[in-house]
């Protein structure tokens, strides 16, 4: 296995490759910036310039890697093309780059809501409506893929509530720490029951703690 990783920098994404590091995996960094993203990233991370609205930049980085995890999403800006760019036309990218290099699996990091048009989040420019549509071109590309939409995203990596996985359009609320995120992420690479599903995830105090086999098996 190697890994290639989109939003390799962000917070969710910069966890994911320290948990793909911590397995032995080799991970290719998709960054934009390789001087920044250096001092973010353990040092044996390849890391290769380019952007996910550029394919050529895509093909480059791709070759060698058999995997690839996408934890990109725009920033809030002023632009109203940013989501747009980057959750769908940034997403389609990858996926189109990631079917012609024959990539194995696609574990795409999307957001709980994104069937609800009138969520509060639309009103950034329609975030959630763009990762459903990049979801949808992702789930009709024909390649393996896993599709994780995570509750309101929270940086204490301490936090040991349990986690709590439902399908597609189940879960509406509810908040998950981004190393669960970043764990279920790369556990769906070795587990045959996370293939081609959408996962809702969140954590819950009064939850049982279960195993991500368990988890993902019981997501039909």
């Amino acid at each position: 296995m190697k890994a290639f990783v989109a939003g390799a920098t962000g917070a969710t994404g910069s966890r994911i490759v320290a948990q793909l590091v911590d397995r032995g995996v080799p991970v290719v960094a998709f960054v934009r910036d390789a001087a920044a993203a250096r001092t973010q990233l353990p040092p044996e991370v390849t890391l290769i310039e380019g952007n996910v609205t550029d394919k050529a930049s895509i093909r480059r980085a791709i070759l060698g890697c058999t995997v690839l995890l996408c934890a990109t999403g725009a920033r809030p800006s002023l632009d109203p093309t940013g989501p747009y760019q980057v959750d769908y036309e940034g997403t389609k990218n990858l996926v189109d780059v990631a079917k012609e290099a024959g990539i194995d699996h696609v574990v795409m990091v999307s957001s709980l809501c994104v069937s609800r048009f009138f969520h509060p989040l639309n009103l950034f420019w329609l975030v959630l409506y763009w990762k459903q549509q990049a979801e949808a071109y992702l789930q009709a590309s024909g390649l393996t893929y896993t599709i994780v939409r995570p509750g309101g995203l929270k940086d204490d990596d301490t936090d040991s509530r349990p986690l709590i996985m439902a399908p597609a359009d189940t879960l509406f609320e509810g908040s998950v720490p981004r190393l669960k995120v970043a764990q279920v992420c790369v556990e769906a690479l070795y587990l045959p029951q996370s293939r081609n599903k959408i996962v809702e995830i969140v954590a819950q105090e009064n939850a049982s703690a279960q195993t991500y086999e368990t988890l993902f098996a019981g997501v039909a």
